[in-house]
């Protein structure tokens, strides 16, 4: 992950994605956001690029990882689990947490209540997941993934933890076809490695590209009702 998540079409396509939704966002000079689960520092350092006016820092539960981000990106980063926040309440403006909940160590009750009470009164969530468990695969065994998500469920979880506005969707649709026949071929194999790996330059810059289009559709309100993924965007009353 902290060698491929600067050049790794996934990864730029989803830190764009993320940073787009944080804009829209329109938080104040100074907000505080957190990336709960933030891994070795990628969306931290590109979010912090992009919206250098917001104040940014991570939580990780494994140490390494939570080293490797705060060299990366000289940052604060806490080390501890989402299940069970070491901040106050009502400390963050916005928190943003991909592909956290469907972690095998993460229980989804437990973290959405602690991102709901560590969010000021209007703050926002933004979420990403993978989606449909029936799309499990080795590439989940691989990142200790347990769950995949349709957008209507990934709904009903955040609104039964209290927050409210809640909007959700699917990207990554326009790969999703060629996505559903690796998993279905090649990923369905227990010797399978993970999808996050080196792609040759000519297929990353293809695929990063039809993200690219699919976001400039997503602003202007276009969007598919399937993909490879879910967003959610939430507040807390």
């Amino acid at each position: 992950m902290a060698a491929l998540e600067d050049t790794m079409w996934w990864y730029r396509a989803l830190h764009a994605r993320l940073c787009d939704r944080l804009g829209e966002a329109g938080l104040p000079a100074g907000a505080a956001v957190l990336d709960a689960g933030c891994g070795t520092g990628g969306l931290l350092r590109r979010a912090a690029a992009v919206h250098p006016h917001l104040a940014f820092s991570g939580l990780e539960f494994d140490p390494e990882a939570a080293a490797l981000a705060r060299a990366k990106t000289g940052l604060p980063v806490g080390t501890g689990s989402v299940n069970a926040m070491p901040y106050p309440a009502n400390r963050f403006d916005a928190i943003v947490s991909a592909d956290v909940l469907c972690h095998g160590g993460v229980q989804e009750g437990a973290a959405l209540g602690e991102f709901w009470r560590c969010l000021k009164p209007g703050g926002h969530l933004l979420l990403n997941l993978p989606a449909y468990q029936w799309m499990m695969s080795a590439h989940d065994a691989r990142v200790h993934n347990i769950r995949r998500y349709t957008a209507g469920q990934a709904a009903g979880l955040v609104a039964a933890a209290g927050f409210g506005q809640v909007a959700t969707g699917y990207w990554n649709s326009l790969l999703f076809p060629i996505m559903l026949l690796h998993r279905l071929l090649a990923g369905r194999r227990e010797a399978a490695d993970s999808d996050v790996r080196a792609f040759p330059v000519w297929q990353d810059r293809l695929f990063f590209t039809m993200t690219a289009v699919e976001r400039r559709l997503a602003r202007r309100g276009l969007g598919l009702p399937f993909g490879g993924s879910v967003w959610v965007w939430a507040r807390k009353p």
